[in-house]
């Protein structure tokens, strides 16, 4: 095989020759998103490579090579490759290596006739820093276990409510995976309602939301899979109202696994989305801990702020021992009331019950739900589904199969398969999802300075909002450049790593006013190089007096 990998190397096309990145999305600790489009596939040309020597005896009769990634559509089909793979010149010497060359030539023009269908069409591209060890020289250790599982599950899963995967690449030892592009994101659309247009989110919109999360999750459990992170901001809506669950880094089969859930991920759910149980440290769990996610972000998107938002106990280094999450679990009883026998019978049984509980001091809460949910819905409809994706006691929640049969979904407004059908103006009520742009078209536009982004957080410039999250390897010509946007702050994840949204100011209402604040960034940033030049040179006299005397 030794020679048709040189063979395939030698004719693979890069990302940046078959995708144009307009700019990246957002980022965290698996690497990066990138908003990019589908290039124009170069015209038929004469195949001009030279034939391979004579292929050495211990290489004949290598099996061919295994067919290219593909979905159960046209649509994912591998974008374009190079011409020169359209008909190339195979040894004639070897049939093994002359029938694998061949297969891969049908591939690519294949591929190559579906691309160009497909030119200009826009993608996102998640791309998976290498993983490595800790340490002063890091060390390629492969690919990470977060992108083994997301690969594994999307080209699997095929559902009109689940992020579609196109394809994978390998490119210097870094993951690209190619997704269908969403506008927007539930995280995004709870904000613009929050602090522009400061109005609840429309029933009719929200009962469609609800029930294409609740149909992509079923989907998922009817094929045994546990999201295990569902939140707003991994929840995708496209242009047609659409929704669409994506990230399934931490997903993961619970058909007859090999080791328990709670041996390969001790803390899993970000911690705003997390159920009682995994609270309590339970070692076992259902698909119960999605269905009071979704829960969370029903209230969420009602609230137009998290439900429970407590306060994240960080995780000692040292021990690498997961916390017990006293403020969350308050958050939660202040609203549900305090837990007991009656309403939770395996509570005692819970692994953190007995040793953190009776410290508390959570005993006596009165049950606040039903008066939260309606001074937000403004109704008493649905709090009976509410209620119900929202036990205690993870047995008595209901399914999402179940939940899309609750009678509150069958009254009008009646879900729609379009999210924005009932608004106004379905295509242009909600702005797309921001995103970093390139350094030549990184002008202030009066929406906010431009922010850096660094390892564990950001810093806004002149007003302006960087993405959260930690710095990552880019593709060449692309710079960080922040076009800042009135930002929101984000949860911590489940990986304990949190992630702050881009806070700033917002668009200049005229022409001038945008260059006003142009003039005034540049301003800023001219003087602060000058005080840090200032300062150096300061130093170096310092240094040179002390050196001399």
């Amino acid at each position: 095989m030794a020679a048709y990998r040189a063979y395939r190397h030698d004719v693979r096309t890069p990302v940046l020759s078959t995708y144009h990145i307009l700019g990246f999305i957002s980022s965290g600790t698996y690497g990066r998103v990138y908003k990019a489009r589908l290039r124009s596939p170069p015209p038929p040309q004469a195949p001009t490579r030279p034939t391979r020597p004579a292929t050495p005896a211990s290489l004949r009769g290598a099996s061919p090579a295994p067919p290219a990634l593909h979905g159960d559509a046209a649509s994912h089909t591998a974008p374009a490759t190079p011409a020169s793979m359209a008909n190339p010149q195979t040894p004639s010497n070897d049939p093994a290596v002359a029938a694998a060359a061949a297969a891969a030539a049908a591939a690519a023009a294949a591929a190559a006739s579906a691309s160009a269908s497909n030119a200009g069409q826009i993608y996102a591209i998640k791309k998976f820093k290498p993983d490595s060890k800790e340490s002063e020289a890091s060390q390629y250790t492969g690919i990470s276990q977060s992108a083994m599982r997301e690969i594994a599950l999307n080209r699997e899963l095929h559902h009109v409510n689940v992020v579609s995967l196109f394809e994978v690449r390998l490119e210097d030892k870094s993951i690209y995976m190619v997704f269908e592009y969403a506008e927007h994101d539930l995280l995004q659309l709870i904000h613009h309602h929050s602090a522009v247009l400061r109005a609840p989110i429309g029933v009719a919109v929200l009962k469609s939301i609800l029930w294409q999360l609740l149909n992509g999750v079923a989907y998922l459990h009817r094929n045994w899979v546990l999201h295990r992170d569902l939140k707003p901001a991994n929840i995708l809506v496209t242009s047609n109202g659409v929704v669409k669950i994506g990230d399934l880094g931490l997903a993961r089969l619970y058909s007859q696994p090999l080791q328990s859930l709670y041996t390969g991920d001790k803390v899993v759910v970000t911690i705003w989305y997390r159920a009682p149980e995994l609270l309590l440290g339970a070692r076992h769990y259902t698909t119960a801990i999605d269905v009071w996610a979704v829960g969370c972000i029903w209230g969420e998107l009602l609230a137009l702020r998290p439900m429970f938002k407590g306060e994240e106990a960080k995780m000692d280094p040292k021990t690498k021992a997961a916390p017990f999450q006293t403020d969350q679990l308050k958050r939660i009883v202040e609203i549900l009331g305090s837990p007991s026998k009656e309403r939770w019978p395996a509570i005692e049984t819970m692994p953190d019950y007995k040793g953190w509980w009776p410290h508390l001091r959570l005993d006596n809460y009165p049950k606040n739900l039903h008066t939260w949910y309606a001074n937000r819905a403004r109704s008493h409809g649905g709090f009976e589904l509410f209620d119900t994706l929202l036990q205690y006691d993870p047995t008595k929640r209901l399914t999402a199969s179940e939940a899309l049969q609750h009678p509150w979904l069958n009254e009008e407004p009646l879900p729609t398969l379009n999210a924005f059908a009932s608004l106004a103006k379905p295509n242009n009520t909600y702005p797309t999802r921001r995103h970093y742009s390139r350094a030549n078209s990184g002008i202030n536009t009066g929406t906010g300075g431009t922010g850096t982004v660094s390892r564990g957080g950001s810093t806004g410039g002149g007003g302006g909002g960087g993405g959260g999250g930690e710095t990552m390897n880019q593709p060449p010509n692309i710079t960080v450049t922040a076009v800042g946007s009135a930002g929101h702050t984000g949860p911590p994840t489940a990986s304990s790593s949190s992630h702050t949204g881009g806070g700033g100011g917002t668009a200049a209402p005229s022409a001038a006013a945008a260059a006003a604040a142009s003039a005034t960034a540049t301003a800023a940033a001219a003087k602060g190089g000058m005080v840090g030049a200032a300062t150096a040179n300061a130093s170096a006299s310092r240094a040179k007096r002390q050196k001399l005397a």
